[in-house]
């Protein structure tokens, strides 16, 4: 009887658990999603291209995305 009275005292508890860790892991995910800095890599150059931003803007935005997927590669070789 104890434990069923737990559970139900903490069930909240263990529901907004739950929904933290859900939110890591998908924050996680993003993170580590190399496809959408090549993506966006790839949008930069076409950028470039046409003319759309500078070269001072495509240098700026290339070595930040640079920098992620230097990080995403750090963190998973941890």
């Amino acid at each position: 009887m104890a434990f069923l009275i737990d559970d139900i005292l903490l069930a909240p508890f263990k529901g907004l658990q739950f929904m933290a860790k859900k939110i890591q892991e998908s924050a996680q995910e993003e993170f580590l999603d190399e496809g959408t800095v090549r993506r966006d890599l790839t949008t930069l150059y076409m950028q470039l291209e046409t003319g759309k931003i500078t070269e001072e803007e495509f240098e700026q935005k290339e070595k930040e995305l640079v920098e992620k997927l230097e990080e995403i590669e750090e963190f998973k070789e941890q």
